[in-house]
């Protein structure tokens, strides 16, 4: 009787071990073109040029209006060693952010992970969006004007098609 027990307790711990994740889980998702939205959130890239290509910044405009969203956090990881490095600290995206890294560090770390949480403190991100790269659908602009509309017009198209709340 007891080793019944005890092969069933051990099957339902095997069985709750390989179970789906709950709702609360942290979602991934690879975004693949220069925008990205869900509802309540949206993201767009664009590239200034700048005078040297150590100069050069890539800028991605982040906008949320959903509470689950509320911060990001940009994260550069190196796919094959595993190493992170911080790009971004949590920062509001509620009234939209503008995150800005020098091009160059794509070669280095070319795994960009946005990660997405209701807190600042960002321990249980809503939602994961990473990149391999800069996507090749980004545009490259001579002035952070130019960027700056190309920017607010690529995200109010992306929430449009996307779904994503204003």
């Amino acid at each position: 009787m007891r080793l019944r027990f005890a092969l069933a307790v051990a099957a339902l711990h095997a069985a709750c071990a390989h179970a789906a994740p709950d709702a609360t889980a942290a979602r991934e998702v690879h975004g693949v073109a220069d925008a990205f939205a869900r509802p309540g959130m949206a993201l767009a890239w664009g590239v200034l040029r700048g005078r040297t290509e150590a100069d050069t910044m890539v800028i991605v405009r982040v906008a949320s209006s959903a509470p689950e969203f509320a911060y990001v956090t940009a994260d550069g990881v190196d796919p094959f060693t595993q190493q992170r490095k911080t790009l971004r600290s949590p920062v509001g995206a509620s009234g939209g952010v503008d995150l800005e890294f020098p091009r160059a560090q794509f070669a280095e770390f070319p795994r960009t992970e946005f990660r997405f949480a209701a807190s600042e403190s960002g321990s249980a991100p809503s939602l994961t969006v990473f990149y391999l790269g800069v996507p090749d659908t980004t545009p490259e602009f001579p002035t952070r004007d130019a960027l700056g509309r190309y920017l607010a017009d690529r995200l109010a198209r992306e929430r449009s098609a996307g779904g994503a709340a204003k």
